[in-house]
């Protein structure tokens, strides 16, 4: 899938994604309370990316539960306060450079915005320690964008990048 494709389909999920009852409690029963109420904090969007992330890792036959779990969770420290506008600037950041990183921080509210987006991975990680999940998801969430290890961290990146 082409960068753009994703990006589309993540804006337009963004507004209709929806988790099922029927998956929310499938997600109850795998996760601990303190997992499941980290979980709920997440925004919608996030929620529904996280599952399509561990589809998509079980649909390429990962079954590490440390792996799926960091799949569930990892953008739990973006909150709910970032706006589709904030998300779609990054994006648009971080694919054509600083010039557009510029243009979007003089609008309001982007500055407090990308500094969240910016230390997402390591407040996630953080988060879920706190939440109960091992050390290990907590690596694999923590290096999401720069895995460490080879084989799972590489999972979540490209999992989450075609999602």
């Amino acid at each position: 899938m082409t960068w753009w494709f994703t990006k589309v389909r993540r804006f337009v999920r963004y507004f209709v994604g929806r988790v099922s009852a029927a998956e929310r409690d499938q997600v109850r029963a795998s996760l601990s309370q303190p997992q499941m109420e980290l979980f709920e904090s997440m925004h919608r969007a996030d929620q529904r990316h996280g599952l399509d992330v561990v589809a998509a890792l079980r649909a390429d036959g990962q079954a590490n539960p440390d792996l799926l779990l960091a799949g569930l969770l990892h953008d739990c420290g973006k909150g709910r306060q970032l706006h589709v506008s904030h998300r779609v600037g990054w994006s648009l950041a971080e694919r054509y450079g600083p010039r557009v990183e510029r243009l979007a921080l003089r609008l309001r509210g982007f500055k407090p915005a990308f500094a969240v987006i910016a230390a997402h991975a390591e407040r996630s990680a953080q988060l879920a320690l706190d939440a109960g999940c091992s050390p290990a998801s907590a690596d694999l969430i923590r290096h999401q964008s720069e895995p460490v290890d080879e084989v799972l961290g590489r999972a979540l990146l490209i999992a989450d990048q075609a999602n």
